[in-house]
């Protein structure tokens, strides 16, 4: 759950989190001006500012994980009354 979190949901959320935090802070200068921040904002740069952060944790695990080329995985079974865990041979 962690890793879904932290590479699928954390990249998506965090830049819109960030505008939400500064839309807040700035909502008295907007209110003089007559903008919204719903309508006016960003959202075209939030989404993809999102999309390119999940890419670049999705690209860094892919890099950082798994087993050299051409070993054999084993699938993890249960033996007696404990599970083999899978692994590379």
């Amino acid at each position: 759950m962690t890793r879904i979190l932290l590479h699928y949901l954390l990249p998506l959320i965090l830049p819109t989190l960030a505008f939400l935090a500064w839309a807040w802070f700035a909502r008295d200068n907007q209110a003089k001006n007559g903008k919204t921040w719903y309508k006016d904002g960003p959202w075209f740069w939030l989404i993809s500012t999102g999309f390119a952060l999940m890419v670049v944790g999705l690209v860094a695990t892919a890099l950082t994980t798994g087993s050299e080329a051409g070993k054999e995985y084993h699938a993890p079974r249960w033996e007696g009354d404990r599970v083999v865990p899978g692994r590379f041979e």
